[in-house]
């Protein structure tokens, strides 16, 4: 499994656009191929900072959603209403048998 976190600091009177897009990105990957999980959470200490959670089958799925039009929108969206540079952390992962 793959797991990937992103954030994106929004700029104060940026972040009402960056969220609905951020939700309107979650729901669409939902959709697509290997997505186990694709949420938007909004950090409880920086409320302008929004924070994916993402869980892919695989790196071929991962890739396939950075490969899809609508993906590669967002990315390029969103960068403008960053206060800072956007962060994306992609780990590989097996569950744990405790």
């Amino acid at each position: 499994m793959i797991i990937v976190t992103g954030t994106i600091q929004a700029r104060p009177e940026a972040f009402e656009e960056a969220r609905r897009l951020g939700l309107e990105h979650s729901r669409r990957s939902r959709a697509e191929p290997g997505c186990i999980s694709h949420d938007l959470h909004v950090d409880c200490e920086d409320p302008l900072k929004l924070v994916f959670v993402e869980r892919w089958a695989d790196a071929a799925a991962l890739k396939a959603h950075f490969d899809v039009a609508a993906s590669v929108d967002f990315v390029r969206a969103v960068r403008g209403l960053a206060a800072a540079r956007t962060r994306m952390d992609v780990y590989e992962a097996e569950p744990a048998k405790i």
